[in-house]
């Protein structure tokens, strides 16, 4: 009787959750999962913590830093983490970033003034990001790639139970003690995480050997980028916007060019937005997927509850709608086999497409449950997408690069965040948004807003097409 060989049962055949949750496999999935936790969970605290912290430390025109600077910081960790795991293994790096996040959270949590509250968000971003990126990394590294969706849809679980329980954590801790004490609870889950992790055994040695030059320059010149494209959206007029745009846009360009002439020491893999290889398709989808979707984030609370009458909190939870399609559908196809990798990826991207489009209508117009669906309906694209978008394209990749591109997968999502969000505030400010107090007058803005996302909606689908079809 002829055997299947063993490649094509990997590739191939239904994974059960009862084969991939076994002993052997659990202490990694835990540990992953909790540096997902902590980073997830922090984005989406300071959400209904920032009225309480404010009121008590003041700093009212610095709020808007607290989310740019954790953004930014998140970048540069995230863009380091490939590099930093490939030099030293995933010990070192991933205890050291949940030891900065822990140390960021206890510096915010006895802030007495904005300005230490925000070195210590920086330091958030920093452990945060940097956690972020190496659970995705630590899942080709510590699981075989039979189990790698299984893997990353517990993952996206974490995530989503994170984006639904941050508003009420920090809501309970503002509620019946202090902001002061949320801080402290997540900072010792952090140290706890950072001892962990040294008292394991390594389990991703080093692949490379060769001396590393840490790229100061480099990850100084997506800082300047984003700060100028955010600048250039403050106070908007076609002269000034335009220049600091256009500043920022060659800060990009030329860290991009000194990355690819950095050798073993690139943050990101080789022509990462060219859409003629598999890898700068892949690259370049996820970058226009998150410039096209982080509206929603960005301004949407802030648009409902203006034009529907809704409580922020519940506004927060519109938004957690995407995080729980992300979870389900992502845990309802994580045991698919790889001959379906580009039909789902196929599907997710144009679900998410058509969720910005219903966002056009559905914000200004409501009503709010039709929110909540299209919300639900995008995260349910990137849950259907985003596992298969990894698997497919670590496989098709050079193995050298596997651990650069899993790397730079969450690095590239959260640079176009904090992209988008520069973008989207530039649309939001020169529509009126800083003058509209009425539903009546924001109603227009949002529809501004969410229409400026289409041009990046359709390179995201010029972009898949491209993936798909790559052999």
């Amino acid at each position: 009787m002829e055997m299947t060989p063993k490649s094509t049962i990997d590739q191939n055949s239904f994974v059960p959750w009862a084969e991939f949750l076994v002993r052997d496999n659990l202490p990694s999935l835990v540990l992953i999962c909790l540096a997902v936790w902590l980073h997830a969970v922090d984005s989406m605290i300071v959400a209904t913590m920032l009225p309480s912290i404010v009121a008590d430390i003041g700093g009212e025109s610095l709020v808007s830093w607290s989310i740019s600077l954790y953004e930014i910081a998140s970048v540069v960790a995230g863009a380091a983490s490939a590099l930093l795991t490939m030099r030293f293994g995933l010990r070192l790096p991933l205890s050291l970033a949940a030891a900065l996040f822990g140390v960021g959270c206890f510096i915010s949590a006895g802030s007495p003034t904005m300005a230490l509250f925000l070195i210590g968000r920086c330091l958030q971003g920093l452990g945060g990001g940097g956690l972020v990126a190496m659970a995705f990394v630590s899942v080709g590294a510590l699981f075989a790639r039979r189990y790698t969706a299984r893997a990353l849809a517990v993952l996206s679980a974490f995530w989503g139970i994170a984006a639904f329980l941050g508003p009420l954590i920090g809501g309970l801790f503002v509620g019946f003690s202090t902001w002061r004490w949320g801080y402290v609870f997540f900072g010792g889950q952090a140290v706890g995480l950072a001892l962990w992790i040294l008292i394991r055994p390594e389990q991703s040695a080093p692949i490379s050997t060769e001396a590393m030059t840490f790229p100061m320059r480099r990850l100084a010149l997506l800082c300047i980028a984003v700060l100028l494209i955010s600048i250039g959206g403050i106070d908007v007029s076609a002269l000034k916007t335009s220049l600091f745009v256009i500043a920022g846009l060659i800060c990009i360009a030329a860290f991009l060019h000194l990355d690819g002439q950095a050798g073993p020491n690139r943050l990101l893999p080789l022509q990462p937005f060219n859409l003629q290889n598999t890898t700068g398709a892949a690259l370049l989808m996820i970058m226009s997927l998150a410039v096209a979707t982080v509206a929603l984030t960005a301004f949407g609370p802030l648009l409902m509850t203006v034009i529907h009458g809704i409580s922020a909190l519940t506004a927060g939870y519109l938004v957690a709608c995407s995080s729980i399609g992300w979870t389900i559908a992502a845990v309802v196809v994580s045991g698919s086999p790889e001959k379906f990798d580009r039909l789902f990826i196929a599907m997710g991207i144009i679900l998410v497409v058509l969720s910005i489009g219903g966002f056009v209508y559905a914000i200004p117009q409501g009503p709010v449950w039709l929110i909540a669906v299209f919300a639900t309906l995008e995260g349910g694209g990137f849950g259907l997408a985003w596992t298969f978008i990894l698997r497919r394209v670590t496989t098709l990749a050079n193995p050298d690069e596997a651990q650069r591109i899993a790397g730079a997968m969450p690095t590239v999502q959260r640079l176009g965040y904090a992209l988008g969000a520069a973008y989207i505030g530039i649309i939001a400010n020169a529509s009126g948004f800083a003058v509209a107090d009425t539903a009546a007058t924001m109603a227009p803005v949002a529809n501004a807003v969410f229409l400026a996302c289409f041009p990046f909606a359709a390179l995201a689908l010029v972009s898949m097409v491209r993936f798909v079809r790559s052999n």
